[in-house]
Parts: structure tokens; C-alpha cells; sequence
């Protein structure tokens, strides 16, 4: 499988109020492996940038203007993504801008979605870590991905660290798994689920603390409960709990109480 991961930068946030892309930033995936193929393209957008979009990226207005306009790249740009699964964080941002540079040349590309098989790696980062942030920046922490030289946003930058975060967030163990609750695992005699203790075991020896360890165990949660003052309730609550027994629970305490009529 043929993957392009894919980030853009432009001059402001909104493609409907005339904004325009200034990078294009892509690095091909085969397989799941990088493969050292990539496409970057900086690009004059005819117009200035805005001062907040400046300050994530840096570029300026005179960086760009010896560079060439969307229309004289467009060509390069589709033959390098054309086909491939594309995948790009919060792509409902850059395919917006995409299908706005598209549409201003006319002819008969005017969709990314007709050229790709897009991919939100956002999209997948919220189903799977919900009601955390997903920013590039966040999942990087997350997964233990550098991202330490990027004090600035710039496209084929960003479009590296999305691979690498991509590809930790979409492969490997995502789960804790019990022993023995795998199927495909290899398992033992009699090992085919979850195994109980039986309630003719020996009965588990009760080690009771000595006055001096009680003493100390005192002492200790006075001290807990005289530097953490949130602590004190708790502290005293301890101090009053008896101490419990070494009755051993009857096939009765285990179950919940049966609810009385008039409850």
C-alpha cells in the first residue's frame, strides 16, 4: 500500500476569504516504511500573508515571491500523490485549500478526493484517545515522537512528524490483553479462559500488626494528617475503623444484599 502524508501552510485560516497556500509539504509511505521519497513546494500565493499566519510559520512575503504560482506546480504535485492513500492531520483544513487551488486553474482536476483516498489522522487520533487534545504537538508527547526542531510550523517539517506519529498511533499493541483471553495466544492445559480460585482453598493467613507497628502506624497518619490538612477527615477516619477479622467470606457474603421489600 502506497501512503502520502501530507501537511500545507498558508497565508491565513480561511480558503473562503481568498487565502492561499504557500507550502506543500508530502513523504511517501510503502508499505508502512518511509522511503526517503518526499515533495516540497514553496509557492507565491499572489497576495500577503497574514500577521498570525506568520507567526506560526515564519514565511515571508519576500521568500515567496520569486516562487512559482499553484498552477505551475499542480501538475508535479497531483503525479506525486495521485493514487495513494493521503493522510493529513485535521484534512478537512488542507483539502479545503487544495480543492480552492484546484478549482481556480479549472480543467478537469478540481477535487483531491477524486485524485485520493483521503485519511484523517485526527479523526482517528479522537477515537482512539477521546477527551484529550490530539494537536501534532500533544500526539508527539504521547508517543514519544521528537519533535524538538519545531519551534516553527513548516509543511514537509510537519509532514515527517505526522508519519512517525502516525504510523506509532496505528501500529503495534493498543491494548492491555489478559492472559488467556487471546485466542490466537498459545495457551496451557486447561488454560482456555479465565480460571477461578475454588473456595476449598486454604484458608489465607492473617498477619496481624504488633502495638509497636500500630503505634507507629499512629504516629504516621497524625503527622499525614498535621502537614495535609485535606487529610485530617481521612486520617481520623482510619484512626477510628476497627480492626477487621480473619473470617474467611461464605459463599453468602460475596453476593450483594438482597433488596427488602419497601426499599
Amino acid at each position: 500500500m502506497r501512503q502520502v502524508v501530507l501537511d500545507t501552510e498558508t497565508t491565513g485560516l480561511e480558503a473562503s476569504q481568498g487565502h492561499r497556500i504557500i507550502e506543500i509539504g508530502c513523504v511517501e509511505l510503502v508499505n508502512r516504511k518511509l522511503t526517503g521519497n518526499h515533495y516540497q513546494q514553496y509557492i507565491n500565493p499572489e497576495r500577503e500573508i497574514d500577521a498570525g499566519a506568520f507567526r506560526v510559520h515564519g514565511i515571508t512575503d519576500e521568500f515567496l515571491q520569486d516562487k512559482p504560482v499553484f498552477a505551475h506546480i499542480a501538475d508535479d504535485f497531483l503525479d506525486f500523490v495521485r493514487g495513494a492513500e493521503l493522510i493529513i492531520h485535521n484534512a478537512a483544513f488542507d483539502i479545503e485549500f487544495l480543492n480552492h487551488e484546484l478549482g481556480r486553474i479549472g480543467g478537469g482536476e478540481t477535487r483531491m478526493e477524486d485524485v485520493c483516498q483521503i485519511v484523517d489522522s485526527i479523526a482517528i487520533a479522537r477515537h482512539k484517545h477521546p477527551g484529550q487534545r490530539n494537536s501534532l504537538d500533544a500526539l508527539c508527547r504521547r508517543y514519544g515522537v521528537d519533535n524538538s526542531q519545531r519551534t516553527l510550523h513548516g509543511a514537509l517539517l510537519d509532514a515527517e512528524i505526522l508519519a512517525d506519529v502516525f504510523l506509532a498511533m496505528s501500529g503495534g499493541q493498543t491494548a492491555f490483553q489478559l492472559a488467556g483471553t487471546d485466542p490466537n495466544a498459545a495457551q496451557g492445559p486447561g488454560l482456555t479462559g479465565p480460571r477461578r480460585l475454588s473456595r476449598e482453598r486454604p484458608r489465607l493467613r492473617v498477619i496481624r500488626a504488633s502495638a509497636e507497628e500500630e503505634s507507629r502506624n499512629r504516629e504516621m497518619l497524625d503527622l499525614i494528617a498535621s502537614t495535609c490538612p485535606e487529610a485530617e477527615v481521612l486520617a481520623e477516619k482510619l484512626l477510628r475503623e476497627p480492626a477487621s477479622t480473619d473470617r474467611e467470606p461464605t459463599a453468602d457474603s460475596d453476593r450483594a444484599p438482597e433488596p427488602q421489600a419497601g426499599n
